[in-house]
């Protein structure tokens, strides 16, 4: 056969004989002769060929898969064909034959050295081995050859194809060189990539300068957000990037929103609600901002501020739409209905809760009663209202769960039941009824966890440790369970240096987050470190101004000899919680008067 048949024509031989072969060996007659029309005429496809080509394919559906391979790269070698190349890659990739399968790459790259798609194959290949270094050569030819858009794609596609790397920190000091060389319309896209392995290894350091290098080169472009948000938890610097950004274009709504829930997921209720605040001024119609204010506000427990976002809530939706919002299809319609219903619905709830904060039930009831639909977190909130007037049998009635519940469906019936006993301080009825779950989902960690929690608010500190223990077994990034253990500990007074190393533990896993680093401030208190602890107790109370960090901060404060900052520190907490648990013992076990 001729060497000189075109690109398409090759193509063309590969996939017309390979899809007669397995049609011929399925033996469908209809399909045989559907392949026989469809392929295309060739002169140039001799009848040896086709008999080696069939061969293999025959060989392989026979189990043969070393022979098949032997076969076809044979034809892929004397043919030049890109189809049967890849044909033959894909054959010792499913053998896991991977030396073969490098032998069939290295026999395409160099029959066809301009081929994306071969040096493309390779690099996977080699991400799936796990050689980085031998991917570098590879790498590089890659991003020499093809098309803008496919160099472009190479580059985005490079982190996922060692995401699975059990050695993150050599894939990215390997890719290194290769990524730093690359100049032009590639260099934004190389910077991104190396930061995307720099984050992978854990390199923080560098992702941060990388992404501090793309806003300076690229203040326009979004590239160094999105690093930035990604880094938040992780490297100091990031959230100086994002809010220099917003303080610069203060209408760029998408980023805000995404810093926004960002700082949910860390934890950090009051500066996201400081955010969605602004969301609210620069966007007022736009409903969602202001549920997830009401929503942030109702966490924080100011229910004043959260009452009046949700309102705002229910006045959007009752407005009629604007012309330009107006969606294109009546499928697009039916969406934003759909979405507007469930807006709605989360409002409703949320006014009710916030009426519960403040002790008028009648009005908890009257917003509870315009939410439609009997979903669990609607049953919860009836219930809620019930055991608030002594009614908790009918209240735990309505949380009962179905005889054809699935295990998914009794977890969250089950979990909803033990949150209300919880609410109503009987301790050793949530913790029965957490045992339900175990005995139908053993080893659950959250279950686990909520079961020590119970345990040690019942006084069986020993069994709290173990379970504890246990969750960490099971899931040993769980910050929760390395925080509630060390803070148990701290709270007790014993085992200080390891109380603080767990703590510390938690911290690395979530960085940031108010809970874990007011628990920090609380063992460093115990430790006889009051700057340390104020300083710490400072950061988490101003992130997550909770009734329990204050009581904690106070507490640092008053033995500090500053009584005004404590007293003022403790005022604001009563306000917005004033019957926290935490709160009333620390300002009974110091005797101190507000």
């Amino acid at each position: 056969m001729s060497s000189s048949l075109s690109r398409g024509s090759r193509s063309a031989i590969a996939s017309a004989v390979i899809g007669l072969a397995l049609a011929m060996c399925a033996g469908s007659v209809a399909a045989h002769e559907r392949s026989i029309v469809e392929r295309p005429v060739n002169s140039e496809l001799d009848a040896p060929l086709l008999y080696q080509l069939l061969i293999g394919e025959l060989e392989l559906r026979n189990g043969e898969a070393g022979t098949a391979y032997q076969v076809l790269l044979d034809a892929a070698r004397r043919t030049g064909d890109e189809g049967l190349y890849k044909r033959v890659v894909q054959i010792a990739v499913q053998a896991r034959a991977g030396d073969q399968a490098l032998s069939a790459l290295r026999a395409w790259t160099t029959a066809h050295p301009d081929s994306p798609d071969a040096w493309q194959s390779t690099v996977q290949l080699l991400a799936v081995l796990n050689r980085p270094a031998d991917a570098v050569e590879p790498m590089r030819n890659l991003l020499s050859v093809g098309t803008s858009a496919e160099r472009l794609a190479a580059l985005a596609m490079l982190p996922q194809w060692f995401q699975r790397s059990p050695e993150p920190q050599r894939v990215a000091a390997a890719m290194a060189p290769v990524l730093q060389a690359q100049q032009g319309e590639l260099k934004a896209a190389a910077l991104v990539t190396e930061a995307r392995l720099s984050l992978s290894a854990g390199l923080f350091e560098r992702a941060e300068a990388i992404a501090r290098q793309l806003a300076e080169l690229y203040p326009e472009a979004d590239d160094a957000m999105i690093l930035a948000l990604d880094l938040l938890p992780h490297a100091p610097g990031a959230e100086a990037l994002i809010t220099q950004r917003l303080a610069a274009q203060p209408g760029r709504n998408a980023l805000r929103q995404a810093y926004a829930r960002a700082l949910v997921r860390m934890q950090r209720a009051a500066d996201a609600a400081r955010e969605y605040r602004e969301l609210t001024q620069r966007d007022p119609d736009e409903p969602a901002h202001w549920l997830a204010l009401g929503a942030l506000d109702t966490e924080l427990r100011q229910v004043v501020e959260a009452e009046a976002a949700l309102r705002e809530v229910l006045k959007r939706l009752d407005a009629p739409p604007k012309e330009e919002a107006k969606p294109e299809s009546a499928e697009a319609a039916e969406g934003v209905k759909r979405s507007r219903s469930e807006l709605r619905r989360q409002a409703l709830l949320l006014l009710s809760q916030v009426a519960e904060q403040r002790d008028d039930l009648k009005a908890a009831e009257r917003w509870l009663s315009q939410v439609e639909g009997a979903q669990i977190d609607v049953r919860f909130r009836r219930a809620s209202l019930l055991a608030r007037q002594h009614k908790l049998a009918e209240a735990r009635a309505l949380l009962h769960v179905p005889a054809s519940a699935s295990d998914d469906e009794a977890r969250t019936h089950l979990l909803a039941e033990a949150q209300l006993l919880r609410e109503q301080r009987d301790w050793r009825g949530a913790l029965g009824v957490l045992k339900q779950i175990e005995a139908r989902i053993p080893d659950d960690p959250d279950i686990l966890y909520e079961q020590a929690m119970l345990e040690e608010r019942l006084g069986e500190f020993d069994q709290m440790e173990e379970r504890l223990r246990r969750v960490i077994a099971v899931k040993a990034d769980h910050h929760h369970a390395y925080n509630a253990l060390g803070y148990s500990l701290a709270e007790r007074n014993q085992r200080l240096p390891e109380a603080k190393a767990l703590i510390e533990q938690a911290l690395k896993l979530s960085p940031g987050e108010p809970f874990i680093v007011d628990s920090l401030g609380w063992v460093e208190y115990r430790l006889g470190n009051l700057t340390e602890a104020a300083r710490l107790l400072s950061q988490a109370h101003a992130a997550r101004p909770d009734a329990e960090i204050a009581a904690h901060l106070g507490e640092v404060l008053w033995v500090s000899g500053k009584p005004d900052d404590a007293r003022r520190v403790w005022r604001e907490a009563l306000g917005r919680d004033a019957r926290n648990e935490a709160l009333r013992e620390t300002l009974d076990r110091l005797k101190v008067g507000l």
